[in-house]
């Protein structure tokens, strides 16, 4: 352990120190205070009225006003995008307002704007009424007139049986006094006209022919064109209607039905004169009330722009003036002294900042009083405090998706910053596509100024939020290919000439005849005479497969490393001694071997059976190795290996709970010891926790908990290692994939002597590029390099189970209202 007591200390890891701070605050520079405090974003305070409600708060009726500010607020918003008004990008500087000034004015503007929309509504109604009202003159004036002009076809209709047998007498009667109306009118026939919706007509006419027992005359005609509703606003299709019928009780069922179908009913004279008089007075009337709704939405949009310039600074300012208020309702009031008590967490390099901050604040309120702002001990556990920039905030939002960290344990996030790109393009390796990506991060990167200002969809907030993740993907991509030796699945010779000939010099291609070495080893990544061979896929098997299983265990080890140092910072000595060691020895004794035989066999070109060797390492540890061995005391080394593991198992499971339980005697007896803490045991590692919680040790539960815990890591070390085969999986069904794509839709459509068959192709091809393989694709190998981060590297160190540092800030107050 003497080298890694040398090493330096991991502070740049860890979450920020943190310490506990009370604020006394007089009554008269609180809301001040406050308001500095939330601009410097520094301090979180701690709610000390937890067991009161919102009601009960102290500024329960400054939250209040706030909310209705807030309200009116979402009322002009809804207004101005509902009138499609665009408030100038750079509006007039206004001067500077207090809350009551601007509680003032939004009242003005609301009532204003109230009466402007109640107004414009009437009009409107008044408006769509006279409009169905000439739309009912002209149709039903047409059925009107064709009525006057076809008696004699009328009979006819009636010989004809165009009605159904089942009408009466007294209806062929009604439909032929009908049809001679202009020419008695004492004869009894009378009619109601009117407009309803196209899809209620026949159901309305089936229910007028059943309530008037037939005696009744339906005709229609459709409006022509869409109609907006008088009440519902909505443009709909509706249909004019005019009922032929004969008495007073007949027109108070027809009226009836009409109401209760929702259909308009509108007077028309029989006269042709009267009806003309009266379509002219409907259209002038018309033209008068669409000039006055010009004139009255100009004057709206007029009034919603000259909000809408402000309407922006007018929202920071209620929501800023909101979490004030907020805050302050989580002090304690203390009526005796006339102050506000305040506790919370801030950084312990924030203090200076914050009596600067609070000193000011002591100034400009005039108070004679100043602000009293000292630290405090206590037993909670302070919050984790990450400072990050816009590079690595997407890094830690992927590891704080997992569990925040606690407080000052080791942050897998740096590390990630490379890992996780790396795993990512060890699945995904081909340059051509890394280029692809390099070029979408690019684009996101160059114009982030102007996208970060707009209001972005789902996918592509979540892509410009992780665009310098994506960029670091599409390098190690371009790398990984350049390993690979694959662009767009095809191979090429960068690095020079491929160390592989054909046997034969009239040989064309490698399907005919084996290859021989001829000159030098490759130079960089893959021979590209490989692609096409016959051992093509079982050497980028081999190659592939083992490589996964060394980063795999590389990774292990980097996770177990990271559980010393979290141990040795703390002052955890039995997390090293009874974690750290024994899980070091299980894993690197069985999977650190068989990565130390992969490396070997590479190095000496051997042909042993790496299966059979780890096999018989269990079942025939004496065994002889035979052709399987790959240096001497192999056999002598496997077997003190498998006594190591089996040692390492109770190694990790019996003395670190008997050891607790010894120690919590010795306390519960008085013998002064030096405490040692563990993870278990540590009263720091969960919030709102106290050091006296501890004091009643229950020995089952610790040793089953240790018990679980080594039966995690002895299986999860197995299944963790094939896990990280998941990186050779997906690295071969992308090359294979991008393959397919590759001979069976370019080659093969470029192989024709037609234009258009070739672009065909081509637009295929890259259609299936990009939505497969750098859609879909990319995405498999995002989600499954997470899951190698989340399950396989940070299980073996990363508790996450703190909480997160959450400063009253101004700058963090969300979009959208509270």
């Amino acid at each position: 352990m003497g080298v890694f007591d040398r090493l330096p200390p991991m502070d740049h890891l860890r979450s920020e120190k943190m310490c506990f701070v009370q604020l006394i605050i007089p009554a008269e520079s609180a809301r001040l205070a406050v308001t500095y405090l939330g601009e410097l974003g520094l301090l979180q305070f701690k709610d000390l009225n937890e067991d009161k409600s919102p009601f009960q708060r102290i500024f329960v009726n400054q939250v209040k006003r706030c909310s209705e500010m807030s309200r009116k607020l979402r009322f002009f918003n809804d207004q101005i995008n509902k009138a499609g008004v665009k408030s100038s990008v750079r509006p007039a500087m206004q001067p500077d307002i207090d809350l009551e000034e601007l509680e003032a004015k939004l009242r003005e503007h609301e009532n204003d704007l109230l009466e402007m929309n109640t107004n414009s509504e009437k009009l409107l109604q008044t408006y769509n009424e006279l409009l169905e009202f000439k739309m009912v003159l002209s149709k039903a004036g047409g059925i009107l007139a064709s009525s006057h002009n076809h008696a004699a076809p009328a009979e006819r209709e009636l010989d004809e049986h165009i009605y159904d047998k089942e009408m009466d007498d007294g209806n062929a009667y009604l439909l032929e006094q009908g049809v001679h109306l202009g020419a008695s009118e004492n004869s009894g026939v009378k009619f109601v006209s009117g407009i309803i919706l196209k899809s209620k007509a026949m159901a309305f006419e089936r229910m007028l022919f059943r309530a008037t027992r037939g005696n009744m005359f339906f005709n229609q005609a459709p409006a022509g064109e869409p109609v907006t509703d008088p009440i519902s606003g909505e443009e709909v299709e509706k249909t004019v209607f005019v009922v032929f019928f004969s008495g007073d009780q007949a027109k108070a069922k027809i009226l009836k039905i009409c109401g209760s179908f929702g259909a308009s009913c509108y007077p028309v004279p029989e006269e042709m004169v009267k009806q003309r008089q009266i379509f002219r007075e409907v259209s002038g009337r018309l033209a008068d009330l669409e000039a006055t709704l010009d004139a009255g939405i100009q004057h709206r949009n007029k009034a919603l722009e000259s909000v809408g310039s402000q309407l922006r600074r007018w929202t920071i300012m209620v929501k800023k003036e909101k979490a004030v208020y907020d805050t302050l309702n989580m002090l304690n009031f203390d009526v005796t002294k006339k102050c506000l008590v305040g506790e919370g967490w801030c950084p312990i390099f924030a203090k200076s900042q914050i009596k600067d901050v609070l000193q000011r604040a002591t100034l400009h309120s005039n108070s004679q009083v100043g602000i009293i702002f000292h630290e405090m001990d206590t037993i909670d556990s302070p919050p984790t405090y990450f400072q990050t920039d816009k590079f690595t905030n997407a890094f830690q939002e992927i590891v704080d998706a997992y569990g925040i960290a606690r407080y000052e344990e080791a942050n897998p996030a740096v590390y990630s910053v490379i890992t996780f790109p790396f795993l990512f393009a060890v699945m995904f390796g081909d340059w051509g596509h890394g280029i692809c990506l390099l070029l979408g991060a690019c684009v996101l990167i160059l114009r982030e100024k102007k996208l970060s200002s707009q209001k972005l969809g789902s996918f592509m907030e979540m892509a410009f939020g992780g665009r310098y993740v994506i960029l670091l993907m599409a390098l190690f991509s371009i790398y990984c290919g350049l390993i690979y030796n694959e662009f767009f699945s095809v191979p090429f010779h960068i690095f020079g000439k491929s160390a592989y000939e054909c046997r034969e010099k009239t040989c064309s291609d490698a399907h005919t005849a084996g290859l021989i070495k001829v000159r030098d080893p490759y130079p960089f990544g893959v021979d590209p005479s490989w692609r096409g061979s016959r051992s093509e896929l079982p050497f980028l098997n081999s190659l592939k497969m083992k490589m996964s299983i060394l980063m795999g265990v590389t990774q292990m080890n980097l996770g177990i490393v990271l559980s010393y140092f979290d141990a040795k910072f703390h002052g955890n000595a039995l997390d090293i001694r009874y974690q750290f060691i024994p899980q070091m020895i299980f894993l690197n004794s069985l999977f650190g071997y068989l990565a130390l035989l992969i490396l070997i066999k590479w190095c000496t070109g051997s042909q042993a059976d790496l299966y059979h060797v780890m096999i018989y390492m269990f079942l025939d540890p004496s065994g002889n190795l035979g052709e399987n061995q790959l240096f001497w005391g192999q056999k002598e080394l496997q077997i003190l290996l498998l006594l190591m593991a089996i040692v390492a198992v109770p190694w990790m499971l019996f003395p670190k709970p008997f050891i607790l339980k010894k120690l919590h005697k010795e306390r519960f007896q008085g013998h002064t010891y030096r405490f040692l803490g563990t993870s278990e045991m540590d009263p720091d590692s969960e919030p709102d926790s106290a050091r006296s919680r501890h004091d009643d040790f229950n020995f089952s539960e610790v040793f089953v908990h240790q018990m679980i815990h080594s039966i995690e890591f002895v299986l999860g070390a197995v299944s963790n290692t094939a896990s990280y085969l998941r990186l050779w999986a997906l690295s071969l069904a992308h090359s294979e994939l991008s393959t397919v794509f590759y001979e069976k839709l370019l080659v093969l459509a470029w192989g024709y002597d037609n234009l258009v068959v070739k672009l065909v192709g081509l637009v295929i091809f890259s259609f299936a590029t990009a939505f497969i393989l750098l859609g879909m694709e990319s995405l498999s190998a995002f989600l499954h390099a997470l899951r190698l981060h989340w399950v396989e590297f940070m299980n073996k160190f990363y508790h996450g189970d703190g909480y997160k540092f959450r400063p009253f800030s101004f700058a963090l107050l969300a979009d959208d209202e509270d």
